[in-house]
Parts: structure tokens; sequence; C-alpha cells
């Protein structure tokens, strides 16, 4: 590898790097936005809201993407949460059973589907 090859490899890396840090800062003004379409009493911390805004910051990216989803559909299969986030079924199935171990999600089989859902939705 030629000197010129491994200094043009650098800004690569670089610009790589600041990309996936946009991608983080999309997805958290993707909450704020959110919250914000839904008004001033989703921005307060309430104690029995199992996905609040901080529950949904110290998510890991992945998750919090697929969380939000759940919360925009109400209830869902893994096959509609991975049609609005672009991701493979599996992929979505796995996040998705995550959440549900974790507490902040609650899963219903209906005959062969399982439907996940916020359990603030199920309580309204």
């Amino acid at each position: 590898m030629t000197r010129q090859e491994v200094l043009g490899r650098k800004p690569l890396r670089v610009l790589e790097k600041i990309r996936e840090s946009l991608d983080k800062i999309n997805e958290k003004m993707e909450i704020m936005i959110e919250l914000h379409k839904r008004g001033r009493k989703e921005f307060q911390l309430l104690p029995d809201a199992p996905l609040d805004v901080m529950t949904l910051l110290s998510m890991p990216d992945h998750l919090r993407k697929t969380a939000m989803t759940v919360c925009r559909l109400g209830r869902a299969t893994a096959e509609e949460a991975a049609k609005q986030t672009h991701r493979a079924r599996a992929v979505e199935s796995g996040y998705l059973n995550q959440l549900v171990i974790m507490g902040h999600l609650k899963k219903e089989r209906v005959g062969r589907k399982a439907y996940f859902y916020t359990e603030k939705e199920n309580q309204g």
C-alpha cells in the first residue's frame, strides 16, 4: 500500500464517523419531533409511562427506532414494524423481543401472530 493510499483512507474514516454521528443525531431529533407533535404533555416524565423521553434516550439507537415505531403504530407485528423501519423482519423480531425482556413492551399472541404494544396502550 502506498503512502498516498494510506493518507487517502484517513479522511474517509473521519467522514464515516461524522456520518454515524449525524445518524444518531437524526434519530434523537425524530424523538423530539414526535414529542412536539403530541404536545407538551408528552415532555413530562410520568412514572407510569413505559416509554418516556429518558427511557427512549437511554436505549441503543437500534432499539429506540423499534420502540418508537411501536409507539407510533400502537400495536404491531414484527412484519409491520419492519416495513416502517426498513429492516428485515427477523431483525425486528429480535429487537421487539429484547424490548419485551427489558420490560418496555408487552407481547400477545393471536393465533400464529405475535403483537407487540406498550403497556400504556393496553390500559387505554
